[in-house]
């Protein structure tokens, strides 16, 4: 879904931001608009957007790291996915790729909110 522009992340961060404390507030999208100064088209067009891109497919860096020689032979192949931050992601046979999409996409949204 490219409009010829540059993603800009900061905007994309804000409302992905939104989305989630909307969908944890309860609230409907008219009184969490009102209540945060926010106008209700972009709020329905942010969700609409955030949520195409989530269900595009992603491609992100893999580096492949040797088997540590201390450590016991995998019984099953699996991904181990080395965040930026250096937490891993250990990924299953079988696992579903959209599924692991969205997930990258929260991992890459930062802390929840409180």
């Amino acid at each position: 879904m490219s409009t010829g522009k540059p993603r800009d992340h900061g905007k994309e961060q804000f409302w992905r931001t939104k989305v989630r404390q909307w969908r944890h507030s309860g609230l409907s999208v008219l009184a969490f608009c009102d209540q945060h100064g926010l106008a209700q088209s972009n709020f329905y067009a942010w969700r609409r957007t955030l949520a195409q891109r989530d269900a595009e497919v992603q491609f992100v860096p893999v580096r492949l790291a040797p088997e540590p020689k201390h450590s016991a032979p995998a019984t099953t192949s699996a991904l181990e996915l080395v965040l930026d931050d250096h937490r891993r992601l250990r990924i299953a046979p079988g696992f579903d790729g959209p599924t692991l999409t969205r997930l990258l996409a929260l991992l890459e949204e930062g802390p929840p909110c409180s």
